[in-house]
Order: C-alpha cells, then structure tokens, then sequence
C-alpha cells in the first residue's frame, strides 16, 4: 500500500467535506508514492512524535491533529522563534517519515459521536449539529444518563473515564438525567447543548465568558483538557488504518505526553 492509498482511504471514512474550511487535513509532508511500513497513530503531530515514529520504524505518522493549521514561514530546526510546526515537517523530510492528519473531518464522524459516551457506559443518541438527523456526521453528541449523578458524581466519573483532572463549573448537586459529550473545544456548541436538552456538557476546554454565561443557565461543565478529550480518537484512526489494510500489528498507537499539570490549593 501506497501512502497516498492510505489517505485515499481514510478520506472514504473522513471525508474532506466534513472538515472545516479552514482545517488542514490529509498529507501534510511526504512522499505520496512511498510505500506504507509501519504506522505510528498521536493525537498530535510534533516533532517529538515524529522522532518517536522514526524510532519505532514507522514510516508514516497518523494524528488527529494537523502539523499546521496556516503553514509557518520557514521549515527550520527548532527554535524560538518559529513555532513548533516548522521543526516537525523539517523533522518529517529529514526522517522519511510521512505525515497524515485527520481532525474536523474525524470529528464529525459516527464514530466520534459514539465513542465519548461509551467510555462512561452510555450510548449516544445523535449529534450536536443535527439532532433532527441521527446518523448524520456532525459535531459532538448527546446522551442520557439513566441513573441521573449529581454533576460532581458525573465528573468524578468522567476524570476516571479519561484518566484527567477536570475543572467543573456549576452547581455540584444538580441531578443530571442528559449529557453532552465534545472533543476539544466547546466554541459556540454550547448553545446546541442547551438546545437538544443537556443538563450538562463534557467537554476539553471553553472560554471562561462561555462558561460562566452557560452555568449561570442551569448547565454544568465539565472540561478535560483539550488533549484529555480527544486522545480516545486515537483508536477511531487505528481501526481506519486497520480496516484500510495497514495489518494491526504494524499499527503502534502512541500515549500522549503529559504536556500540563495541576496544582491544587487555595480556596476550595
């Protein structure tokens, strides 16, 4: 299988017009003609993770993320004074090691919807973007939480879930009998979220402004982390690699670094 196969492919399960229109998405750096050796799949596609692929033989790297969103000025070793994307595709074209990342496009896939809610054991029900329409590809999803938690029980049971920290915004006793769940950034969805009935919205991360204006609603917020909620898709790609012919046992599903900590303290 040629590399540029493999993006064939996966656009079949991702399709391009499911991205954004200002997402970067697909083969950032490599030769399209190469043939697929080993995969590395990351959510992030950074210098560091380039070298790990290198170092695990891997001649193809699959994130979530893309390298870049805007291409920086100059592909150059890294330094401060260009961001971190240029030492990554510098470090992809000195390695040999192709670059492929499928982000807004994975994210609007059935399989993203469906994902985050089975972690706690619950089953979603359609998406943020088009509740009218289960099935359809869209943005996040929505689910019922039968035993209704009291919102701390429900972020408690999202932090083992994701295996994260979470800062949680609202009342911590309100009983929560509907959930939504979204990878990342919350941006305007939070208005979807009050729109399809949620109680309350998982998600990586919101603006404080947006937050504070929701929970003021009645909605509770529980954020994971940015990285924290979106390294389960790591799987979703692995299993595309699989299914499009990549075997398993070349597939390498890479664990995220631990890139932020927390410090607890003062008042509680």
């Amino acid at each position: 299988m040629k590399v540029c196969e493999l993006e064939r492919s996966l656009f079949e399960s991702f399709p391009k017009v499911d991205a954004e229109s200002w997402d970067h998405v697909g083969l950032s750096v490599g030769d399209p003609d190469s043939t697929v050796g080993r995969v590395l799949v990351a959510l992030d596609a950074t210098a560091d993770m380039v070298r790990r692929a290198h170092d695990a033989r891997a001649n193809v790297l699959l994130a979530h993320h893309p390298v870049y969103i805007a291409a920086p000025d100059a592909f150059v070793p890294r330094a401060g004074s260009h961001p971190q994307a240029a030492a990554a595709v510098f470090e992809a074209a000195r390695l040999g090691v192709s670059v492929l990342s499928f982000h807004t496009n994975l994210d609007r896939s059935q399989a993203a919807q469906e994902l985050l809610p089975s972690l706690m054991g619950l089953e979603a029900q359609h998406s943020l973007e088009h509740p009218e329409s289960p099935g359809s590809p869209g943005l996040g999803s929505i689910a019922a939480v039968p035993d209704r938690p009291a919102l701390q029980e429900l972020a408690q049971r999202a932090a083992r879930a994701f295996d994260t920290a979470p800062r949680v915004w609202g009342d911590r006793d309100m009983p929560i009998s509907s959930c939504a769940f979204l990878g990342g950034s919350l941006g305007d969805l939070g208005e979807s979220a009050l729109k399809c009935g949620a109680d309350a919205i998982i998600c990586g991360e919101a603006g404080y402004h947006v937050c504070q204006d929701l929970a003021a609603r009645g909605m509770g917020i529980i954020l994971l982390g940015h990285d924290a909620s979106e390294t389960p898709f790591t799987r979703i790609l692995a299993e595309a690699a699989t299914r499009a012919g990549v075997p398993s046992d070349s597939i390498q599903i890479a664990d995220p670094p631990r890139q932020w900590w927390t410090i607890e303290g003062g008042r509680s």
